[in-house]
């Protein structure tokens, strides 16, 4: 994530992704054969990867779990993470793969899932659809150079899935101020990817090394919110299995911090993070595989699923 917030920034945060500046070229839909698909996923340094736009039932693992893709070279390139986002690999993510085109067909070689093939179809000038004829489904990607791409809003309006790109949260710090309260014995939290996707655990351990010895003492599903007018600070709300809800302000303070304000007693914590997993998919940084509670994390259309109309023309 970069440090840099701009505050213009924050004023038109809420239009990306629906607008885009576009910087030299422009490609115009009346006369597709004027540029190559090659030259089209090249026009662009970024494409944001638009789950919420997704048409039909199916899922293609590596698309549902990119931010953004890009391609350069016969290289593609994904941001799975959002740790590190707009600084790792110069703001294009990790090498997950090779690609190849062909008329408008883009093949692809994903370093984990295998070889995939879609139908490449130009919506409007930064905007294109990835047709999978295997799932039946479209993806559509909108197009970005990386001076125009904000990085903060993309972090922060997923930041549900930030605090699962760390195999545990260990409390660091806790203020002298504030109420005593149950939460001053939590030590460590974990939040689960997979599953119902807002599963966590927490812990009363002490000075543990590894994430993977830690004893999770409770369970419960958590929640995370917007506040309004306040781009970098959202709400967080612990729902324990057998206690009742813990309710906080969540900062981020850097890439592997944040900070917990507990609404009631006024204490502020702080977490940060251990085992940093990069999503590619079954390991993380260190090279250990991820435990099967931390189950791959995807990216979760929240709106409703369609059926697809684009037909598959591919003979068979």
């Amino acid at each position: 994530m970069k440090t840099v917030k701009l505050l213009l920034g924050f004023l038109i945060s809420a239009t990306l992704l629906t607008s885009c500046v576009v910087d030299e070229v422009i490609i115009t839909d009346n006369n597709p054969q004027t540029i190559s698909l090659n030259q089209l996923l090249n026009a662009y340094e970024l494409w944001y990867v638009d789950v919420n736009a997704t048409q039909g039932f199916g899922e293609v693992p590596f698309m549902q779990v990119a931010f953004t893709l890009s391609f350069r070279n016969g290289t593609l390139f994904a941001n799975n993470n959002l740790v590190g986002l707009g600084s790792q690999g110069n703001g294009f993510g990790i090498d997950i793969g090779t690609y190849n085109t062909f008329n408008m067909q883009l093949d692809v070689n994903h370093d984990l899932d295998g070889y995939d093939s879609f139908d490449v179809f130009q919506i409007d000038n930064n905007t294109i659809e990835l047709y999978n004829p295997f799932t039946d489904t479209s993806y559509f990607l909108d197009g970005y150079q990386r001076s125009n791409f904000d990085y903060d809003f993309v972090f922060y309006d997923n930041i549900h899935y930030f605090l699962q790109e760390y195999e545990a949260w260990e409390k660091t710090y806790t203020s002298n101020f504030g109420a005593l309260n149950d939460f001053d014995n939590e030590n460590y939290l974990q939040f689960l990817a997979g599953g119902n996707d807002s599963e966590f655990r927490s812990s009363q351990d002490v000075n543990i090394s590894n994430p993977n010895t830690i004893f999770w003492d409770h369970t419960g599903v958590y929640g995370v919110n917007n506040i309004s007018g306040n781009l970098y600070e959202k709400t967080l709300t612990l729902d324990y299995d057998f206690f009742s809800n813990e309710f906080f302000n969540l900062s981020v303070i850097d890439d592997g911090t944040i900070e917990l304000f507990h609404a009631i007693s006024g204490t502020i914590y702080e977490f940060k993070g251990r085992g940093y997993i990069e999503f590619l998919r079954t390991e993380n940084a260190q090279g250990r595989m991820v435990q099967e509670e931390n189950k791959l994390k995807k990216r979760k259309q929240k709106t409703v699923k369609k059926n697809n109309p684009r037909e598959n023309t591919r003979s068979t």
